[in-house]
């Protein structure tokens, strides 16, 4: 990582537990924060190898409590699940969102793993709220581990079909363009130099319609808000997008993006697996009306 794209401590803290600048800026001045073993300042340049540890109090209690929430999974062995999840459903607890989240329903039926962050167990990778479809779950700490590894050495494969407003005319496609946290706005994601990580995404046109495209997305990384930053960087945000679409009045189902496909070897017994889910009841209405 150059060093110029490196995040400083205290806005990495920030996003990192979802406390504010200010906050995380109180919690590195008391001597909370130790990186390596040692305390810095606010301005340190966190390196991709470094150990962080936060010994203070975060300002907020989160517990996760086990909730009864019907949920659909496409499959489910001693080590992982595949869960569909619907639109409008947060992933994890979180400040604003401390139930009827995903993870609440998960504990509920299931044993996971408690990964680095106890307040998302067995979450391996995230979905945004408003998108729908597959995600991976990790029921015990090494399979957590070897799943995390696998994507970030990109052994898995995820698909996701957008619906973009306006005509794109080449059949295929491919961003890459580094994201990073909006300097502007702290809710959003940037295509930007600054404090930034690498971000890939392919695109394929799968129908056109008289303003829209239907597309299928494929990602070499799994950056925040990735597909959604790339498409409104090129001119065509999804459509029904709060944060990143042309028309900000959303329709009680939220942005038409879904994740379609995940393929994968499983992590323990090497038994390649492929699962597809189809898209919401509301994102085939809204398409056969455009049709």
């Amino acid at each position: 990582m150059k060093k110029e794209n490196k995040e400083r401590l205290d806005l990495y803290l920030a996003n990192l537990l979802n406390v504010s600048r200010s906050r995380a800026q109180k919690l590195i001045k008391d001597g909370c924060v130790f990186v390596n073993g040692v305390v810095k300042e606010s301005n340190y340049l966190v390196d991709d190898n470094d150990k962080i540890d936060v010994n203070g109090d975060l300002s907020y209690e989160i517990k996760v409590e086990p909730e009864n929430i019907p949920l659909d999974i496409v499959y489910e062995d001693q080590y992982l699940l595949v869960v569909n999840k619907k639109s409008g459903m947060v992933v994890h607890p979180a400040p604003g969102n401390y139930n009827q989240t995903l993870v609440n329903a998960l504990l509920y039926k299931f044993s996971l793993s408690k990964g680095e962050n106890k307040f998302r167990p067995g979450i391996v990778h995230r979905i945004d709220k408003d998108t729908s479809g597959l995600m991976l779950v990790a029921k015990d700490d090494k399979t957590h581990e070897l799943l995390s590894k696998m994507i970030k050495e990109k052994k898995v494969e995820r698909k996701y079909l957008a619906l973009v407003s306006g005509v794109i005319k080449h059949d295929t496609g491919t961003i890459d363009a580094p994201i990073g946290r909006d300097i502007v706005n702290r809710q959003k994601m940037s295509v930007t130099d600054i404090n930034s990580k690498e971000a890939v995404t392919h695109f394929r046109v799968l129908k056109r319609y008289a303003n829209n495209t239907l597309i299928e997305c494929k990602l070499d990384t799994g950056r925040t808000h990735q597909i959604r930053v790339h498409l409104a960087y090129i001119g065509y945000p999804i459509v029904n997008d709060p944060l990143y679409g042309k028309n900000k009045n959303t329709t009680s189902f939220g942005q038409f993006l879904h994740s379609k496909s995940i393929k994968f070897s499983h992590p323990i017994t090497k038994e390649e697996l492929y699962f597809e889910s189809d898209i919401p009841y509301e994102f085939k209405e809204y398409l056969d009306k455009l049709s």
